[in-house]
């Protein structure tokens, strides 16, 4: 396990995508607050303090508030996930198979986004039972709570759009981006929000 401990989330999430997801496929990064005594000289040095795998103990007692996922980041999705389901568009499937995509976390617009890897996605949209209201639709996020993202396939480019568990038809969902790149552009830089009907 690598436990690394920064005192900025960009560096944080730099290590985590560039280096924790290509060796383990996944990297997490969490938000904690530690006592001041944690860092001998009261300072985070910029590219990270290791915590060693027997100083957790010692990371555990010098937390002073809860650890929060603060974002989550995942290695290339298999072709495999891709089989069986709707021809997804080109940039949405590249971003899944980039070395590391955004799975779920809070982005510094302060809303929580959580995308899902082609197959989750079709296996949630079989629960909800939507396919039927929402010819076309690809469930690929939501926002943790009611609201889903989803593709509209019966346009081109598919937009992305916001549907809540309660919604009956395409006349209720609200656009989020127009395109899978102009969703993707704004999750990487974080200033993706909602939009609201």
């Amino acid at each position: 396990m690598d436990l690394r401990v920064f005192a900025g989330r960009g560096a944080a999430e730099r290590v985590a995508r560039e280096e924790i997801v290509g060796r383990e496929g996944a990297g997490f990064v969490l938000k904690l607050e530690v006592r001041r005594e944690f860092f001998a000289d009261g300072a985070v040095p910029g590219d990270g303090l290791v915590v060693a795998a027997g100083d957790v103990a010692e990371l555990n007692t010098q937390l002073a508030g809860t650890i929060v996922e603060a974002v989550d980041f995942r290695g290339a999705v298999d072709d495999a996930e891709f089989a069986g389901g709707p021809s997804l568009p080109a940039a949405w499937r590249a971003y899944l198979q980039s070395p590391s995509w955004f799975r779920r976390g809070l982005l510094a617009s302060g809303k929580y986004v959580w995308l899902y890897p082609p197959a989750e996605g079709r296996e949630i949209l079989a629960i909800w039972e939507a396919e039927e209201r929402f010819p076309g639709i690809a469930l690929i996020g939501g926002d943790g709570g009611l609201e889903n993202f989803v593709f509209d396939l019966r346009q081109d480019p598919a937009p992305v759009l916001m549907v809540s568990n309660a919604s009956e038809s395409w006349a209720d969902a609200v656009v989020q981006a127009p395109d899978a790149a102009d969703f993707i552009k704004r999750l990487e830089d974080g200033t993706f929000d909602l939009a609201v009907g």
